[in-house]
């Protein structure tokens, strides 16, 4: 049983910033890949950023320059650092890690508003 703990959510307002984070716990061999994904109304799931074991990178297009994942390996761990924060970000931020399966946080809301 593997699960994925997401913290971190919340309201923030234009322009500011939040930290998410993502831990796993349970019966895994190694996580490969951790990542981000996010929700917003009446649209699809959408990649925010991964990151590999060994540290590279891939974000979307639309949050380059303004969020920066990483992780803590020895924790089974990954954050999401979210500066610059527009209404467009407002979603379902769910966490994602891959080892021999794929597994799916809960969501944890952000919303972005004056």
């Amino acid at each position: 049983q593997v699960q994925l703990v997401e913290s971190g959510g919340g309201l923030v307002q234009p322009g500011g910033s939040l930290r998410l984070s993502c831990a796993a716990s349970g019966s895994f061999f190694d996580i490969n890949i951790m990542g981000w994904y996010r929700q917003a109304p009446g649209k699809e799931r959408e990649m925010v950023a991964i990151i590999t074991k060994g540290g590279t990178t891939n974000y979307a297009d639309s949050v380059k320059g303004r969020f920066t994942i990483s992780r803590d390996n020895a924790k089974n761990t990954v954050y999401l650092q979210m500066n610059s924060l527009k209404p467009e970000d407002t979603a379902i931020y769910y966490c994602n890690i891959r080892t021999l399966s794929v597994y799916w946080g809960r969501g944890t809301q952000v919303t972005v508003s004056s």
